[in-house]
């Protein structure tokens, strides 16, 4: 089978391996810059998958004005991004999406794009606790295809399955979605928690309540809240906001110590998505009516330049409400 990858960072290439490692014939499509040129040229990426050579089987192809015949097309490129990349596959009977968050311009998701690019494509999404640096070491780990239709779901589980690499199914598209761009937002306010230096209780607080905010979100949107207790959703949102790895969680950590953003977003080097997600997120969960405390701080700290102190503040003086919105106490 062939297999293209659109998107050269560090997901996209991470995924790249796995395609290549289970046989299949895998093409990796970026823009012209020089880090892509670099790549061609050496197989190897310091910025994004430090360590790694990637096989000669693996070919590198230009985004530029490509029309692409594949299988099955995988995107993997910032989310902000997704609009115009997808296009390039419109050509390809199966479309994985593999980036994760909302569109900037008009707050839809990410599944809405690609099924406006490319109208004749089966469209599924992908989420779960996929570190790209542990997924291309080859360590033990899970994910959740989800698609409306169960052949196109059951084509990617297929493709992507392997030893350590497994695979569940979901038709829940909207949940999975919606769990992928939220918690990037929840896990820089976890961050935020440690770089403030406020303990493991505080952590599991936000951790914990930026759930709750994740899955009343979803459901207002039609998601099941079954989805936000699996691996594309607590799942996710345990290795995004506690792992070194999260480029979420060190742009959170970064601005708890005190660190002006565009410092901290220089220094990775990469998109963290809850940066570019955090102002969206809110907005839609605005727009469903539903309360998100943690996930409009954040916001509030990338975008206004609220002090994280100043946040917390804000969140511990909230006024007292039941758990669960609704909940009648006996």
């Amino acid at each position: 089978m062939r297999v293209a990858l659109v998107g050269s960072g560090s997901w996209g290439l991470a995924l790249a391996l796995l395609m290549e490692a289970r046989g299949y014939e895998t093409l990796v499509f970026g823009r012209e810059s020089e880090e892509f040129s670099s790549l061609q040229q050496t197989r190897r990426s310091a910025r994004y998958l430090p360590g790694f050579e990637i096989p000669a089987s693996i070919r590198f192809e230009s985004l530029e004005g490509a029309r692409i015949q594949c299988e099955l097309g995988i995107l993997a490129v910032p989310s902000q991004a997704v609009q115009e990349t997808a296009t390039a596959l419109a050509s390809c009977p199966h479309v994985l999406i593999a980036s994760k968050g909302i569109d900037r311009n008009s707050g839809r998701l990410l599944s809405g794009l690609v099924h406006d690019a490319c109208p004749e494509s089966t469209v599924s999404v992908l989420g779960g606790p996929n570190l790209a640096l542990e997924v291309a070491k080859g360590l033990p780990a899970v994910t959740v295809v989800a698609s409306r239709d169960p052949a196109a779901a059951e084509m990617a589980r297929a493709s992507l399955m392997g030893p350590m690499f497994r695979v569940y199914l979901s038709d829940d598209v909207v949940g999975v979605q919606v769990a992928g761009a939220l918690k990037n937002v929840v896990a820089i306010a976890a961050g935020m928690s440690d770089g403030l230096g406020l303990g493991d209780n505080s952590k599991s607080a936000v951790v914990a309540r930026g759930l709750n905010e994740m899955a009343r979100v979803g459901v207002a949107m039609g998601a099941r809240i079954e989805t936000f207790f699996g691996a594309a959703g607590v799942g996710d949102l345990f290795a995004t906001s506690a792992s070194s790895l999260s480029r979420n969680y060190r742009v959170g950590f970064g601005l708890g110590q005190g660190r002006c953003l565009a410092e901290i977003v220089h220094d990775l080097g990469q998109v963290a998505e809850g940066v570019e997600s955090a102002r969206s997120a809110v907005r839609l969960a605005e727009t469903h009516a539903v309360p998100v405390p943690i996930m409009k701080v954040v916001q509030s700290v990338v975008d206004d330049g609220l002090d994280p102190r100043a946040a917390v503040a804000d969140l511990m003086s909230r006024e007292a409400k039941p758990e669960w919105p609704g909940l009648q106490l006996a």
